[in-house]
């Protein structure tokens, strides 16, 4: 079993730059692909970025490529998000997941992730 804990949410006026950083607790993290998503009031969760269980290969929504950046340390059982020139549309719930799922395909579906963080909160100003 894998607990995991976001932070680094905030407020930030657009065109600013955030890093969300997620801890892991539990066995095994290097075995596991990691997700972030994100939930806008009134919409349904979605993908905003994947990451292999190695670092070796990462995934975007199409809506944040180029902006952010995932990226992991098994080393430190920590996964982070960079995001970068970021929109008032940006502002959501920030999730982390994991998941024992590898292809590319499933990655991007919130129902192959067995674990999941509280969030936390990003607000981005025009």
């Amino acid at each position: 079993q894998v607990q995991l804990v976001e932070s680094g949410g905030g407020l930030v006026q657009a065109g600013g730059s955030l890093r969300l950083s997620c801890a892991a607790s539990g066995r095994a993290f290097s075995s596991y692909s990691l997700g972030w998503f994100r939930q806008a009031p009134g919409k349904e969760r979605e993908f905003v970025a994947a990451i292999s269980y190695s670092g070796g290969s990462t995934y975007y929504a199409d809506s944040v490529k180029g902006r952010f950046t995932i990226s992991r340390d098994n080393a430190k059982n920590m996964v982070y998000l960079e995001m970068n020139s970021l929109k008032p549309e940006d502002t959501a719930v920030y999730y982390c997941a994991a998941t024992t799922r590898f292809r590319a395909e499933l990655l991007r579906r919130s129902n192959v992730y067995d674990y999941w963080g509280q969030g936390t909160q990003v607000t981005v100003s025009s």
